[in-house]
């Protein structure tokens, strides 16, 4: 049977701009192309958005690519700089780092993972690094950039990379692409929602006593959770017990040399600090755990290592780790914020808002909003939610530190089920237990592995039917090929002039 036209959707309306917002609205625009019913943006000048969220994953250049935008205009746009990945410093032991690469590690040889290859070289006593083998991460290391798929048949064209970006200027920039195809924005504060009798939001009172009626509402309300937490009551289910920190302390400040192409996350006694370089700007922050640390100090702390002079004061974030039972509850779905949070570590808030919207967009209702497909919504966002956090607790629970009560409890707590399988799993000889279209695949859960001195008692017994003789001169080989050929790339910032240099900031960000 045809579905019923008369049921289709004739509005939806998002409650709330900043990123969340205007993505899920300029998403709608180009998908709906003006011919699938009203979009209605409400949001206030007058409530600020937290604007901290500048740093992304490589599936973010995707959504740039759905909607049509040129890369290197929204990197002039938006005063991005290129990202290869994250360098951690301290996290395993103080004077420890170590790098997760965007891309790949080397080359399957044969049947086998070339880090199984790898494994079994180390094994055999070879010495040379596994990152020595990630192309992102030689030009991380060196400084260097260049598009990868320009360099797609060498090594080199293996590796990937994502953007660092001003989270409002991102705001602002689809902002303009959304109402440019269609949106409608009101300014307003939401004062009272009203509930239907089955429990459908019906409509948004506005404290200037405008109403606004839709079929269907997004709630990118941000913490505040308007529409799925306040109206709708759906409960929150915490996750501090596995991720301790519960606050951040965020300021911007000039740059002091040339932007790196990686983001830093330098442990610290109590959390971690993050540094992200753009083409004007540095963002910095400090993670941590208020069981152990006051904002003052904790403020202090980041103020005596950031590098640069401020451009503005640091701000507060408090938050808590977690998400909502369910993001899709009757004819309200949640974004970002609104529907959870898990700590910056790994960058992926911005990813989830783009997953988000994906799996609407696939499971796109009518008016009655079949429960299920509430149902397989709330399913697959869980399983990305609940992949990421686990991801992020291995950067916790494997420390070897002990010089904090913080470390300490980082180190001793109960895992997640999940994870600990795959701790157990990868420790017997390297095999992860991948699930269906997971964001961090082996390279990630590899490189954070032996980053953090999780390796193998083995390698796959496979990699035995591999010739050995002179694997090794062949991987030193390689590795020095790689080397050579980033030796030749223009640096970071080369690049970025060469470009997409930004325009002069403007006074105001």
């Amino acid at each position: 049977m045809d579905a019923d036209p008369n049921r289709s959707i004739r509005k939806i309306c998002i409650v709330g701009g900043g990123t969340a917002g205007w993505m899920a609205a300029a998403l709608m625009a180009e998908h709906f192309k003006g011919a699938m019913g009203q979009i209605e943006l409400v949001e206030s000048d007058d409530i600020g958005t937290i604007g901290v969220g500048e740093s992304t994953v490589p599936p973010f250049l995707q959504l740039l690519a759905k909607l049509g935008v040129d890369e290197q205009v929204f990197v002039r746009k938006v005063q991005a700089s290129f990202k290869l990945g994250i360098e951690f410093r301290d996290w395993k032991q103080k004077g420890e780092r170590y790098f997760h690469p965007f891309g790949t590690i080397g080359a399957p040889v044969d049947l086998a993972d070339f880090y199984q290859l790898w494994l079994k070289a180390k094994a055999h006593g070879y010495t040379g690094a596994l990152q020595d083998f990630a192309p992102a991460a030689v030009m991380a290391k060196n400084g260097k950039f260049t598009l990868p798929f320009k360099a797609a048949r060498t090594p080199i064209g293996g590796a990937s990379y994502a953007l660092h970006v001003d989270a409002k200027r991102v705001a602002r920039f689809l902002r303009t692409y959304a109402e440019a195809r269609g949106v409608t924005r009101t300014e307003g504060i939401v004062d009272d929602v009203a509930v239907r009798p089955d429990g459908f939001v019906e409509t948004l009172i506005l404290k200037n006593g405008r109403t606004v009626e839709a079929d269907f509402f997004i709630d990118c309300s941000g913490f505040r959770s308007l529409l799925i937490g306040k109206a709708l009551g759906v409960g929150y289910e915490d996750w501090s017990h596995w991720l301790l920190c519960d606050r951040a302390i965020a300021v911007q400040t000039e740059n002091v040399g040339a932007p790196a192409p990686y983001t830093m996350a330098e442990a610290q006694d109590f959390g971690w600090r993050w540094r992200i370089p753009l083409q004007h700007r540095t963002g910095n922050g400090y993670v941590f755990c208020s069981k152990y640390l006051s904002d003052d100090e904790a403020t202090a702390t980041l103020m005596s290592q950031v590098e640069g002079a401020p451009v503005v004061k640091p701000m507060v974030v408090p938050f808590k780790t977690g998400m909502r039972e369910r993001l899709w509850d009757k004819n309200v779905l949640a974004l970002g914020l609104a529907g959870g949070f898990i700590e910056p570590l790994e960058s992926t808030a911005i990813h989830l808002i783009y997953r988000g919207m994906d799996f609407f967009f696939r499971l796109l209702p009518d008016r009655d909003c079949d429960p299920a497909l509430q149902t397989e919504y709330n399913r697959r966002m869980r399983t990305d939610y609940e992949e990421i956090r686990d991801f992020i607790v291995l950067h916790y629970c494997t420390t070897e530190r002990d010089d904090t009560a913080f470390w300490r409890e980082c180190r001793d707590m109960e895992l997640p089920p999940g994870l600990k399988r795959k701790i157990d799993l990868f420790r017997v000889n390297g095999s992860l237990a991948e699930g269906l279209d997971e964001l961090f695949r082996a390279v990630s859960w590899q490189s954070v592995m032996e980053g953090m001195g999780v390796h193998p008692r083995g390698y796959h017994p496979l990699v035995d039917r591999i010739p050995f003789d002179g694997v090794s001169g062949q991987l030193d080989h390689a590795s020095e090929l790689l080397r050579r050929m980033v030796g030749d790339l223009p640096t970071h910032a080369q690049f970025i002039a060469q470009h997409c240099a930004a325009e002069m900031p403007e006074k105001a960000a």
